[in-house]
């Protein structure tokens, strides 16, 4: 006897089939039906306390796993506690389903409650959006998930009506044709080919494209056949080893490491953005070179509409594939012959020292001194991401996640449960401001319902210290940059974790060897005067 399938069985199916294994969010009455079908999926649906959370709980699993991320919202408010989320996805190439309620079209046109055009609301933010038809559901769910991990990856929408979800449907076998590899004309390789053999002072700027399916190896075998010393931005770190001798550290958003950086780049006469968007970049890395002056290839997947830099070759194709075309033995003349590479990485570890006493730099070079080399880190935004992106020296791709592109608060610590979540085995550490910190503190309850132990530091000075020192560098009044100091070890506690606050190494060390040991989450809040970056980001 056939088995009788519902359209959200269907799509359910289809999502098991793409390597989900887990969906986050909050159920509603309109979404009941499509977490069934998740479960008989053999989907596990993971209760998160915001939709935003759930999101970044689940980039955090997608980071392990490689499956696309499934957030499941109701109706309306559900819906909309997922847009920042859902935009971050976009902007950091995140692969996302975005699954939501909805009433049905007949109804929508005499029933008002909570209803609004959940699609409109999406376009602007995802690759695409669609409305789950019954007869078509396998169609949209292969066309979602093809979209959705097409380069650049990034969030597709889809609005499950209440009835359509529960609607007869059939699975026919439909699967979408994997694109193959693209690489440029021959003449442009040719070009290539010749201005990397010209080049003495070649420099890479890696990006998060580079974090492709296999493009780290292709990355690494290329910049190391060739040579050729590189910079990344933060996402990217890890891409090659950071103690690598090429390897220049991250980049981006500290005004201490572009003077070193800046130089370099100006000094170059050959640069090579692989998987290299400036989205992730300050103000300060809009066209910072001159193409009528420096040759510059440009090898991205999709065409350059920022126009935050341009280039003089632009190989628009497949990362790996073009490396792969690309990776040539070594010159015969070394670059770089006067030294300034071996320099800068000098410059920048003095720049950063791992020295402090204590202070936010204190908290970071004691935490890098006695966790695990292959931790699993995220970082908040505010100073203590600047300075954490810059000092701590990451020895594998997506070994340190943060929201890039957006640069969202309080995204951290549902990071870091995920991650948890899909490599328990590994020690966990999430990074956060106390404001940020306050933003989703919530999260402890899902930390600890899952029964995960990540490690929770939170930089505790009391102010938005980021915005305080912008604030005082142009000699403003602080306004709206303070707020009360609170027990933040006593929160961990109070939702079923551990909690210590720490004022010294000495005591920071104990407190993360007690939490590496835990079988429970742990936070530790670290005290520090807010003043502390200054001179330092």
């Amino acid at each position: 006897m056939t088995e009788t399938l519902r359209a959200a069985d269907v799509l359910a199916r289809r999502l098991y089939d793409a390597g989900c294994r887990h969906a986050f969010g909050m159920p509603g009455g309109e979404v009941l039906t499509l977490i069934d079908a998740l479960s008989r999926a053999g989907i596990a649906f993971h209760l998160a306390k915001h939709e935003n959370c759930a999101g970044f709980i689940g980039e955090g699993v997608h980071h392990t796993d490689g499956a696309p991320v499934l957030l499941v919202a109701t109706l309306g408010p559900g819906a909309l506690n997922g847009v920042n989320v859902v935009a971050n996805a976009l902007q950091d190439r995140v692969p996302m389903l975005v699954l939501t309620g909805c009433v049905d079209a007949d109804e929508a046109q005499t029933y008002t409650h909570q209803v609004l055009d959940q699609q409109a609301v999406f376009a602007p933010i995802t690759k695409a959006s669609f409305r789950l038809d019954a007869a078509a559901a396998e169609v949209i769910a292969d066309k979602a998930l093809a979209i959705a991990t097409a380069p650049r990856p990034g969030p597709v929408h889809i609005d499950v009506p209440i009835t359509v979800a529960t609607s007869p449907a059939r699975e026919r076998g439909l699967r979408q044709a994997p694109a193959g590899e693209t690489v440029p004309a021959d003449a442009a390789l040719a070009q290539a080919h010749r201005w990397l053999a010209d080049a003495r002072r070649p420099l890479a700027i890696i990006g998060l494209d580079a974090l492709c399916p296999e493009g780290p190896d292709a990355t690494r075998a290329f910049l190391e056949t060739r040579q050729i010393p590189f910079v990344t931005t933060y996402k990217a770190k890890g891409i090659l080893a950071e103690d690598h001798p090429l390897c220049l550290g991250g980049a981006g958003l500290s005004p201490r490491a572009d003077s070193h950086l800046l130089p370099l780049i100006e000094a170059s006469d050959l640069i090579l953005c692989i998987g290299y968007d400036p989205i992730e970049m300050r103000t300060g890395w809009r066209n910072v070179w001159d193409c009528a002056e420096t040759r510059v290839i440009d090898i991205t997947p999709e065409p350059n509409t920022h126009y935050m830099h341009q280039a003089s070759l632009t190989l628009h194709s497949s990362l790996p594939a073009t490396l792969a075309a690309l990776t040539d033995p070594a010159p015969a003349q070394p670059h770089w012959s006067g030294g300034e590479i071996a320099a800068t990485r000098a410059a920048l570890q003095a720049a950063f020292p791992l020295t402090d006493d204590w202070g936010p730099a204190g908290v970071i070079a004691e935490c890098q001194a006695t966790l695990p080399r292959d931790t699993l880190l995220t970082a908040d935004s505010g100073a203590h991401r600047i300075l954490l992106s810059q000092m701590w020296r990451c020895s594998e791709p997506r070994q340190l996640v943060q929201s890039s592109g957006l640069c969202t608060m309080g995204c951290a610590l549902p990071l870091a449960i995920g991650r948890k979540l899909a490599e328990p085995d590994r020690t966990v550490v999430s990074f956060s401001g106390d404001a940020g910190f306050l933003m989703v503190a919530g999260e402890l309850a899902t930390a600890a319902e899952m029964g995960i132990a990540p490690i929770f530091v939170v930089f505790v000075d009391a102010a938005l210290a980021l915005i305080d020192l912008k604030q005082r560098q142009r000699q403003l009044p602080g306004t709206g940059v303070n707020f009360g100091h609170h027990d933040y070890a006593a929160m961990g506690r109070a939702f079923g974790g551990h909690g210590h606050s720490v004022r010294s190494r000495s005591q920071l060390r104990a407190a993360l060897t007690e939490a590496m040991a835990a079988d429970r989450f742990t936070v530790i809040a670290a005290e520090i005067d807010r003043e502390g970056y200054d001179g330092r980001i």
